[in-house]
């Protein structure tokens, strides 16, 4: 009975840790880094101490919640770099970071926020702006990037995309895909569609009534 204890208590911690990761995810995921400890408590269906004995920090829990999209996000930005064709890869890496943001507003605050008390997710955020650098750098030497575009471009992009999440979710992925679509396009340093055809001049018109009659409509 006492070799049964132990490792029934550690399946249980197990088992609430996945809990508390899952409910952090949700919560997070939906409400942003601004929702509270309690409120992943709640979801998790444990008590407070029992999510702060697993995560004493808050810090703590949003760096295990998201190291998976983290680790995807690096594998994005390491499969853009080693693409040929630069363009390409810069194309890619947008769509990829977009589709995360857009499964997670909670990911989107962790990528854009740095907290102090998180020099891991800082770091982070700093080799993956001087990668996505690079690869604009060899983007703009091939001539498909535009010249002026800088980093912090893209930042701005991810802070717009950012409030795709007040969408409903069955919408947000498709309303991403448009919107990483037209950011392209906007970054693009000769676009690959034609200008649009003029339109003829609008007919000249003409009343053809008489004072005091209705009016009849434009003469052709």
């Amino acid at each position: 009975m006492s070799n049964q204890l132990p490792r029934t208590e550690r399946s249980d911690a197990r088992d609430n840790r996945a809990r508390i990761l899952d409910a952090a995810r949700a919560v997070f995921g939906e409400e942003g880094l601004s929702a509270p400890m309690r409120e992943v408590a709640r979801h998790a269906g444990l008590g407070p101490a029992t999510l702060y004995r697993h995560f004493p920090t808050k810090q703590a829990l949003i760096a295990e919640a998201f190291a998976e999209q983290r680790r995807a996000c690096h594998a994005a930005v390491r499969d853009a770099l080693a693409d040929p064709d630069p363009w390409r890869g810069f194309r890619g890496l947008v769509e990829q970071i977009c589709e995360l943001h857009a499964h997670s507003r909670g990911f989107a605050d962790v990528f854009m926020t740095a907290f102090p008390e998180a020099m891991d997710s800082a770091a982070d955020r700093e080799r993956t702006l001087f990668a996505v650098g690079e690869l604009t750098r060899r983007a703009q030497a091939a001539g498909r990037l535009r010249p002026g575009f800088v980093v912090d471009d893209l930042v701005l992009m991810l802070l717009a995309h950012r409030g795709l999440h007040e969408a409903p979710p069955a919408d947000r992925i498709t309303a991403s895909r448009r919107f990483a679509a037209y950011v392209i396009e906007a970054f693009r340093a000769v676009p690959e569609a034609a200008a649009p055809t003029p339109l003829p001049p609008a007919p000249r018109l003409r009343l053809s009534r008489s004072p005091g009659t209705p009016w009849s409509g434009p003469e052709t």
